[in-house]
């Protein structure tokens, strides 16, 4: 027979005085698929509430990644002005100790200068002192002292290098010796020709020994070499050297080794 509405009308009033039977009717109309809906949804809704969460945290962490790359990028940049304001800088610092060194190589040279101005100035002084009182200093050496002026013993040489006793570099080099006397020594007349310097050297010897040779080949008489001064040189090249000559250190005066003794 057909279903009616009436039929219908009474099953539903008959479901809401049965709540048993709407389970049962339920469990026959829905599948379990549909029965789980509910639960599955709720399961979904937590899910999603759950990604939401995540996805809320992920965009925080961005968020202070992003801060965190900013700051790094603004600590970059700062980094990048220090560094060039430290390469300013040491350009800078690099021109200074240009400017520095080129006026502590001026400075140096400036007193090497004056060193060698006030060495020459006391060589100067002590060769005056030398030729203005040559009786006094070397009085023990000679009698009769007698300084030879450069003009005379510019004839003198002018002479010898006429007649081929020696060259003419060799009258210029005993021009410049620092002194030249002539007086008697053992009964004859001789010369000395005596190297003057504050601090005598193996060189002061050497060029003694020369010029005193060029002497005595020039004027024909014995000459003595000898060297003068404040000091002696303590390095062996002079000390072998100097046993050559007379020494006349500060007043004392030692002879030749070959002479001591005597």
């Amino acid at each position: 027979m057909p279903f009616t509405v009436k039929d219908f009308q009474d099953l539903l009033r008959l479901l809401q005085e049965r709540p048993e039977w709407r389970d049962q009717l339920r469990r026959v109309l829905l599948t379990d698929e549909i029965l789980q809906l509910p639960r599955a949804m709720r399961e979904l809704t937590e899910e999603v509430r759950r990604l939401a969460e995540a996805q809320t945290r992920t965009e925080e962490r961005l968020g202070r990644l992003e801060e965190a790359v900013t700051r790094l990028d603004q600590a970059v940049v700062r980094l990048a002005e220090a560094q060039a304001r430290t390469e300013q800088q040491l350009e800078a610092l690099s021109a200074a100790q240009v400017q520095t060194e080129r006026q502590v190589a001026a400075l140096t040279e400036t007193v090497r200068a004056l060193v060698r101005d006030v060495g020459d100035l006391k060589g100067e002084s002590l060769e005056r002192t030398y030729r203005d009182r040559a009786p006094a200093y070397f009085g023990r050496i000679l009698q009769r002292i007698r300084v030879l002026d450069a003009q005379r013993l510019g004839l003198l040489l002018d002479e010898a290098v006429e007649a081929g006793r020696i060259t003419p570099d060799e009258r210029i080099d005993a021009l410049e010796a620092d002194v030249v006397v002539e007086g008697r020594r053992d009964g004859e007349e001789v010369y000395l020709v005596a190297e003057v310097s504050w601090q005598i050297g193996a060189e002061d010897v050497e060029r003694a020994i020369r010029r005193a040779s060029v002497v005595e080949r020039a004027l024909q008489r014995r000459t003595l070499a000898a060297v003068a001064g404040k000091g002696l040189g303590r390095d062996r090249r002079t000390q072998r050297a100097v046993s050559a000559v007379w020494q006349v250190l500060d007043g004392t005066v030692s002879p030749p080794a070959d002479r001591r003794g005597i």
